[in-house]
């Protein structure tokens, strides 16, 4: 018997039990679908992950302070060893090649007012005039502050677009004043829109020459003490520079003036790439627990059709024998059900894979959770499916092949 007729007889086999075969390719059906789906989510999760870093600004080295308590250090307040000063900040910006802007930054939480309006909670934001080239934002009216207003610690202010329209609507903030808890500011300049990076909203900051935090906003006394010192340096290097060349010549300036060794230092340096790196591979180990949780749906699915398959050859022992006498092979009557478990499953597959697609769209409108289809995931589980069909779908196959011709026709 040739190919083609099996497969023909294999179809009409199925379409003569119309409803059964509907839910045996039920557990494919979902099992194909939430492969996609599941890959997806994880997929737009990575997305959503390496967007959200870059667009904290483009090549960024982050230089984290790594203080350690003991003996007072020389030049060091109350017995604070280690961590990042202000000045280092002045020194990578003078001696280090490659660096396109550098800057540190200070938080404090505040009262703003203005007029009747009065906002609490806002974040104040002090940084230097390199803070709009290292986090890649743009002034949309006025300016930012300047090395003049930073060295005089100026009480000049930036507004974030969000603060900005919440302060004074549709009026032009430029040159208006505000109560910052109780020192006044003057506003000189308002941010362009640029949302949320980062977990941070640019939008709902205030913004103002890092040495007017220390002078104003510090909440106490020894905190004024160690205001000097910073958290974190970020620098933003050149496009063309060598990012490994210059995280080393940071290392090697850093280790000089903090009078440490390179095999002791008390300062991390990251990259965004490095971020990027350590989220995804979290990611990718959550997307692979999905696949795994997914595929057993397929595993359940297969199983769904060895079953059925089984009982298909019970109660087909008579056609199979009248097979076997009209001059079918036990190859032949294998390739038949092997056939019959294989269209099953692709049909589960190709239906799964246009629900998982349609799933995956549905899923990323109704929810906050980004999806993202990756073409390999549509590959895979169609593959997957026919695998499955191909391996349930043998030991009932093989089963009809071994059946005895004359016993076959003798049942009932």
């Amino acid at each position: 018997m040739i190919y083609s007729e099996l497969l023909g007889v294999a179809w009409k086999s199925l379409l003569s039990n119309k409803l059964r075969s509907l839910l045996t390719m039920l557990g494919v059906i979902i099992g194909v679908t939430a492969v996609i789906v599941m890959i997806s989510v994880s997929a737009g999760t990575e997305a959503s992950i390496a967007e959200s870093i870059q667009g904290l600004g483009s090549n960024l080295v982050f230089i984290s302070s790594a203080m350690t308590r003991g003996g007072p250090a020389p030049g060091s307040p109350g017995g604070m060893q280690g961590g990042l000063v202000y000045d280092d900040m002045t020194a990578i910006r003078e001696k280090i090649s490659g660096v396109a802007g550098v800057t540190v930054e200070q938080q404090a939480s505040v009262t703003v007012k203005s007029g009747n309006v009065t906002l609490e909670d806002i974040t104040i934001l002090g940084a230097t005039p390199d803070y709009p080239t290292v986090r890649d934002i743009k002034v949309s009216r006025g300016r930012f502050y300047s090395e003049q207003d930073l060295e005089r610690a100026q009480k000049v202010v930036v507004l974030g677009a969000d603060v900005a329209e919440e302060l004074f609507g549709e009026q032009d903030p430029i040159g208006q004043s505000i109560t910052v808890n109780t020192t006044k500011l003057t506003v000189i300049g308002v941010l362009a829109e640029k949302g949320l990076s980062g977990g941070v909203n640019f939008d709902e900051l205030i913004y103002t020459p890092i040495t007017v935090v220390f002078k104003k906003f510090t909440p106490s006394q020894f905190a004024r003490m160690i205001g000097d010192r910073v958290r974190q340096i970020i620098v933003s290097v050149e496009p063309n520079a060598n990012m490994d060349e210059v995280n080393s010549q940071i290392t090697l300036l850093l280790a000089k003036r903090h009078d440490v060794s390179l095999d002791a230092l008390d300062f991390t340096i990251r990259t965004q790439a490095d971020i990027i790196e350590a989220r995804e591979s979290t990611t990718s180990s959550f997307r692979t627990l999905l696949a795994w949780v997914a595929g057993v749906s397929l595993i359940v699915g297969g199983i769904g059709i060895m079953n059925i398959m089984l009982v298909s050859v019970t109660e087909r022992t008579r056609e199979i024998g009248l097979r076997q006498a009209l001059g079918a092979t036990p190859g032949d009557i294998q390739i038949q059900f092997i056939s019959e478990a294989l269209m099953l499953s692709l049909l589960g597959g190709v239906l799964g894979v246009l629900a998982g697609i349609g799933g995956s769209i549905l899923f990323g409108a109704l929810s906050d959770m980004r999806t993202v289809i990756v073409p390999y995931s549509l590959l895979l589980s169609f593959a997957s499916a026919a695998l499955v069909g191909i391996f349930f779908g043998y030991m009932p196959a093989r089963r009809a092949a071994q059946l005895d011709p004359i016993e076959a026709l003798r049942h009932e």
